[in-house]
C-alpha cells in the first residue's frame, strides 16, 4: 500500500493541527495542488516599473469579459494578482486595501511591500496550523514600487513568501517559467517584458489563446501609478509577437 493512501486511511489528512508520521501537513500541500489548478498569473520587474499578467480563464461565452478581474489594485503604487481560489485571494485583497488605507490616513505615507506582504503571509501562517480552519487555497503575487524601488513577491497556502525578479504561478506555471528563464533580463522596459510576458502565457494557454482572456496592469517607477492596460494595446502586442513568428 503506497504511503499516502495509508495516510488517507488513518485520518493524517482530515485535521489540519495533524502531522503525518513523515512530517507532513497533508491539508496544506492539497491547498498547494489547488493553486497548481488555478489559472496562470506572471509577474515581472522591469528596469522602468513592475508588470502583472493574469490569465482570466472564461469558463462561459456568455460571460462579459471585463467583469471578471484578476488582478487588483491594493494602493496607488501597488497592486496583486492571484491563482487558485479567487474568492479566497479576495478577501486577502480586501484586508491588504484596508491595510494601506489605514496606514497612509495614520502616517501619511505609502506604506512598504514587505509589510502587507508579511501581513498576508500571517493570516496564511495561521490558518495552517488552528483546529476547524482550512488553508487558504491561493497564491498571491504581489508587485509594488517602494522607495528603493520595483518589489514582487510571491505568497503560498503555507505563509511562506519569497521576492523575485519575474515568476509564475498556476496551471500554466512550468511552460511559462521555462520562457522566463531563458529570455527574461533585468534590462527589459515595460513593454518588452509584457511582449515576453504575453509569449509565456499563450504558451501555457495553448490554442484556447484570445485576448479577453488577458488581463495586464503594471506600475511605472517614475510615478507610482497602478494602471490597467487597454486591450487595443495587448491586441497591437499580440499582433507584433505574431509578426515576428512568422517571419522566423
Amino acid at each position: 500500500m503506497e504511503p499516502t493512501m495509508s495516510h488517507q486511511m488513518m485520518g493524517y489528512d482530515r485535521a489540519i493541527t495533524m502531522f503525518s508520521p513523515d512530517g507532513r501537513l497533508l491539508q496544506v500541500e492539497y491547498a498547494k495542488k489547488t493553486v497548481r489548478q488555478g489559472s496562470t498569473a506572471i509577474g515581472m520587474v522591469c528596469k522602468d516599473g513592475i508588470l502583472l499578467l493574469s490569465d482570466k480563464r472564461i469558463v462561459d461565452p456568455l460571460i462579459v469579459p471585463e467583469s471578471v478581474e484578476k488582478i487588483w489594485k491594493i494602493d496607488d503604487h501597488m497592486g496583486a494578482t492571484a491563482s487558485g481560489i479567487i474568492s479566497d485571494a479576495r478577501v486577502l485583497i480586501e484586508r491588504a486595501q484596508l491595510r494601506a488605507q489605514q496606514h497612509r490616513v495614520t502616517y501619511d505615507t505609502e506604506i512598504d511591500t514587505l509589510t502587507i506582504v508579511k501581513d498576508m503571509c500571517n493570516v496564511k501562517q495561521i490558518c495552517t496550523q488552528s483546529g476547524g480552519l482550512r488553508p487558504f487555497g491561493v497564491s498571491i503575487l504581489v508587485a509594488g514600487i517602494d522607495d528603493d524601488g520595483p518589489k514582487l513577491f510571491e505568497t503560498d497556502p503555507t505563509g511562506i513568501y519569497f521576492r523575485y525578479k519575474a515568476t509564475a504561478i498556476g496551471e500554466g506555471e512550468t511552460e511559462a517559467e521555462e520562457i522566463l528563464h531563458k529570455n527574461y533580463t533585468e534590462n527589459l522596459d515595460l513593454e518588452d517584458g509584457l511582449k515576453l510576458a504575453i509569449k509565456a502565457l499563450t504558451k501555457s494557454i495553448g490554442t484556447d489563446f484570445d485576448v479577453d482572456r488577458i488581463d495586464v496592469a503594471y506600475i511605472k517607477t517614475a510615478d507610482k501609478r497602478f494602471s490597467k492596460v487597454d486591450r487595443s494595446k495587448v491586441e497591437k502586442l499580440i499582433a507584433e509577437i505574431k509578426k515576428q513568428k512568422d517571419k522566423k
